[in-house]
Parts: structure tokens; sequence; C-alpha cells
């Protein structure tokens, strides 16, 4: 459980950082150029690692028993959570309808798995995750003021992504019944 909580410190610190520390990040890539960029991306790999192990690691302590039909509401949600963080991505219709697609889409992943999720490693692990992102949006927004709607781009683009959406979606589960965890219930 040690290494899953240290994951996530070093994830949100790491995330945090720009927004809150954004002269020592300056100064950083002033000193360093783009060996800053490889750093940050290096401790965020390394957070993910640390995630993974450690949540693949922990012991089952039960915090709350999931309701019946939960698995429903986790698989409807995580279709629009990829449908709306990729839409940040795809440049189209979509992304003009959301703030922080990516910071939105990333909080319903996390709703949509502590609907299913009622262990302890999985209330740290997407718990964390909802806290950081919506902290990120309100920090965001107070740092940069009101919202000016990008400019749509054109809906084909909204199509292709929800195809490459639907093909995720369909790797993702399977991935999920590869670790032995089945996204379908059962």
């Amino acid at each position: 459980m040690a290494m899953l909580i240290l994951g996530l410190i070093v994830w949100v610190a790491a995330h945090l950082f720009k927004r809150l520390a954004s002269g020592m990040r300056a100064g950083m890539q002033a000193r360093m150029g783009k060996r800053s960029k490889a750093l940050f991306a290096a401790v965020i790999l390394a957070s993910l690692v640390l995630i993974i192990v450690g949540y693949r690691g922990a012991d089952l302590v039960t915090v709350y028993t999931p309701g019946s039909g939960m698995t429903h509401l986790n698989n409807t949600l995580m279709l629009f959570a990829l449908v709306i963080y990729s839409a940040g991505m795809s440049k189209g219709v979509l992304w003009t309808r959301v703030r922080h697609p990516q910071l939105v889409g990333t909080s319903l992943w996390a709703v949509a798995h502590l609907a299913v999720n009622g262990d302890l490693a999985s209330v740290l692990l997407f718990g964390t995750m909802l806290a950081w992102a919506v902290a990120t949006i309100f920090i965001a927004n107070a740092q940069d003021g009101p919202w000016q709607r990008p400019v749509a781009g054109k809906l084909k683009r909204d199509l292709v992504m929800v195809g490459g959406v639907l093909v995720a979606y369909g790797l993702i589960a399977g991935l999920h019944v590869w670790a032995g965890l089945s996204p379908f219930g059962g």
C-alpha cells in the first residue's frame, strides 16, 4: 500500500508543479531546455509504475460494497469518459463544449471505477485521481480566467475520434480481461 500511496503523491505533485510553482518550472525550463520536459515525463512514468505495482500488490481491504447494476454504470461512464477525454485531441466540435476535456474525462473515469470498486486501494487510487482532476480544474480556471471557447473543427474529426474510442474501449476491456478483471461483471 505504501508504494501505491507514494506513486499517487508523486503523480499529483508532478502534475500540480506546473500550476502551483510556475516560476520554478519556468526556471527549470530555462536552465534545462527540453530536458526538463523529459525529467517530468520520467517522474510521471515512475509514479505510474509505483501506482500500478502498489495497486496490484495491495491487500484487499473492503471499504464498501458496490450496489447491483454498478457494472453497467461503470461501462457507460467509461465510454463517455473516453469520448470526452479524446475530444480535446480531436479538435472537432465536441472540444468546444468542455473546457478541460482530459480532466473531465479523468474525473468520469475515476467516478466510474469508484462505482464498482469498494476496496481501500481502489478508493485511494480513484479517489485521489478524482480529487486531483477536480482540483486542477479549479486551479486552472482561477489562473486562466474566463474560458475563450476554441473554434470548432469539422464534425468529421469527432466521428473519427468516436470510432477510435470504440476501438480503444474494446482494447481496454480486453486488457482488463487479460489482467483477470472482468469489466462486464460475472
